[in-house]
């Protein structure tokens, strides 16, 4: 790991602390397995059919019908997602913006993985990412696995399990590992 800092510099990792758990959980579902251009086109297309220039609130997403959901770009399950993202906040099944921060990682990832089409990769993207937790190491992320494979030399990218026993020496700061591994696989790809 020492050399992968020394040749990689130091750690970029800066949490982007705007937006509440459900517009981070949102956004995320908008995203999945779309190009960055064009999810951020139906991002901007939801976020105006909130009429603000933030994601609508998840009050307001009763009163935004199917079908302009489905103008704005997204599809049958992920306009399903959303909603029932909103209704877990409000009920209080998604973490609020204060009370996500004094909940342990494992509590968060058990209580946003309860809303369809959150898994927990995507909770681990917003532990890393929104919230800037220190020690997160998402195991099934292809990105983490391969860029411990070509750290390592290894012949394939470890199996999650094996990269968790392989990251336990990186406590309690295994999201920037990650971040590392992750600038190790885009070098590569490059």
């Amino acid at each position: 790991m020492a050399r992968i800092i020394r040749d990689h510099g130091p750690c970029g990792l800066r949490p982007d602390r705007t937006g509440s758990p459900f517009e981070a959980l949102a956004t995320a579902v908008i995203h999945q397995q779309l190009h960055g251009k064009a999810a951020r086109t139906i991002l901007g297309r939801v976020i105006a059919l909130g009429g603000g220039r933030t994601f609508p609130k998840p009050g307001s997403i009763p009163g935004i019908s199917d079908a302009a959901f489905r103008q704005a770009g997204l599809s049958a399950a992920k306009t399903a997602a959303i909603r029932d993202l909103a209704a877990k906040a409000l009920d209080g099944t998604l973490p609020s913006s204060q009370a996500i921060r004094h909940l342990a990682e494992d509590e968060i990832i058990e209580r946003c993985t309860q809303a369809r089409g959150v898994g927990r990769w995507t909770v681990e993207m917003l532990l890393i990412s929104r919230l800037g937790r220190p020690d997160v190491l998402p195991i099934d992320d292809y990105g983490v696995r391969n860029g411990a494979r070509i750290a390592y030399g290894l012949a394939e990218p470890p199996k999650p399990k094996e990269l968790a026993i392989l990251g336990e020496p990186w406590r309690p700061w295994r999201s920037v590992a990650a971040w590392y591994l992750w600038r190790v696989a885009d070098a590569a790809k490059a």
